[in-house]
């Protein structure tokens, strides 16, 4: 895959994500109805196409007008996102992570979480964050308004694909069931509340992740 990054955009004085959603990036409309499939009984949009589904579960319909409108620096496009974790893009930038700074770190990849109270990525944790170069993570801690309350980062060997975050629909009524304190339900692969999630973003889990300080990185360049 091509190391180069899409189209650049800047937003009072900072660099938006590439995951970042604009404000013209609208949900779109979709009549979710109960559908009997494979597997059993689910949701699914009245009007379905085939790219509404990835490996059978439902995804939110999202508009894609990257650049239009503001960002909203706190918010996951949904294909964005899906499309870095998946293919290991720059969560920033949107250019491949295997970079020369990958193979120099003996294949592995950078994350950079959010921690106000200093707490380091754990053996195993959950995330929906796609990785992040070394160049850009230097940027983001310095400019994100997010991180600059505090963040920490790792070196990942290892990134396994959990299941989906989004929002998970009573299968009696099909309405939103109560949402947890960070917003979405998070639904491993395989467990039947797939079949009644509207998947909004993509959760892996991290594996041989090594704690990193970004200026220690930054010198061994």
């Amino acid at each position: 895959m091509s190391t180069t990054a899409p189209k650049q955009f800047h937003w009072r004085g900072l660099r938006v994500p590439y995951i970042a959603p604009w404000s013209a990036e609208h949900t779109l409309p979709g009549e979710i109805v109960r559908l009997v499939g494979v597997g059993g009984t689910g949701i699914g949009y009245a009007d379905e196409q085939p790219h509404d589904r990835r490996s059978g579960i439902l995804w939110t319909r999202q508009s894609l007008v990257r650049g239009t409108g503001t960002p909203d620096l706190a918010a996951m496009h949904s294909l964005r996102q899906r499309q870095a974790v998946t293919h290991m893009l720059c969560g920033v930038c949107g250019a491949s992570a295997f970079d020369s700074d990958y193979a120099r770190w003996g294949e592995r990849h950078l994350y950079v979480a959010r921690a106000a109270q200093g707490q380091p990525i754990a053996e195993g944790e959950r995330t929906v964050m796609a990785p992040v170069c070394q160049p850009c993570a230097v940027e983001s801690v310095t400019g994100c308004p997010h991180l600059r309350k505090g963040w920490t980062a790792a070196l990942v060997s290892h990134v396994q694909d959990w299941g989906v975050a989004g929002l998970t629909l009573d299968p009696r009524t099909l309405e939103p069931l109560p949402q947890p304190k960070k917003g979405l339900h998070m639904v491993a692969n395989d467990d039947p509340a797939e079949r009644w999630t509207i998947a909004m973003q993509m959760v892996t889990t991290l594996h041989r992740v090594t704690p990193v300080e970004l200026s220690d990185l930054a010198l061994s360049s």
